[in-house]
């Protein structure tokens, strides 16, 4: 085969490589967090532990968040499912590039002013992105353009949802700092751990939806069902 050959088939290999990664991620993060609320099996030293394993791994799925979207629309383009403009697509991925940068950046400088405006510019550069997904497949939809295929529209109606679904993930488990920053002052105790279980409680239903979510999404692009 040649190169041109290898192009799509390599870039579908690659954009169900970033799915496992986000999933397979996104349970290891699940079952890390689960352990953490052991109070009674593990001390609090060992929990902490838990959770900075679980902030490392959730590098992952982010990682594969971020470049899922350029990924996605090359996808479309090399697939003749879409003629993506060349501006929109190039637009992708300088946003898929800095998008992965602002994640990683803020990883490294945690708990810095440098982190926190790269996460506030990462949350408005997913609002963003949201609307444009969800305005892709609700179109799509209704009008059969620029998406032609049911399934795919659908998928791309989903993948909008999969974002709001995850930055909800994010909001919900935004009181987790406060919280654990009172449990490492005060020590393991019904006043501060029931609030921050209660937190991590709400966190897992949108946990779950992404889970859900990718899972329909995944089964669309690879049945193509209608």
């Amino acid at each position: 085969m040649s190169l041109a050959d290898l192009a799509y088939p390599s870039l579908v290999y690659f954009h169900l490589f970033l799915f496992v990664l986000w999933l397979g991620g996104d349970v290891g993060v699940f079952l890390a967090g689960q352990h953490f609320r052991k109070r009674h099996l593990y001390t609090l030293d060992q929990r902490i532990a838990l959770l900075k394993l679980l902030v490392l791994v959730d590098m992952t799925p982010r990682t594969a968040w971020a470049l899922m979207v350029p990924v996605s629309l090359s996808v479309v383009t090399l697939g003749g499912y879409w003629a993506v403009p060349s501006l929109l697509l190039a637009g992708a991925w300088l946003t898929g590039l800095a998008w992965l940068w602002l994640v990683w950046d803020a990883h490294f400088h945690d708990m810095t002013p440098r982190a926190a405006r790269n996460r506030k510019i990462e949350f408005w550069l997913k609002n963003v992105i949201t609307i444009g997904y969800l305005g892709l497949g609700i179109v799509s939809l209704a009008t059969g353009a620029p998406l032609a295929e049911k399934w795919l529209a659908m998928k791309a109606l989903l993948f909008g949802l999969i974002f709001v679904a995850a930055i909800m993930i994010d909001v919900a488990f935004k009181p987790v700092g406060p919280q654990l920053g009172r449990l490492l002052k005060e020590g393991s105790s019904d006043e501060t751990e029931v609030p921050l279980r209660r937190t991590m409680d709400r966190t897992r239903i949108w946990v779950f939806i992404v889970y859900g979510l990718l899972i329909v999404t995944s089964y669309l692009g690879t049945v193509k069902p209608f």
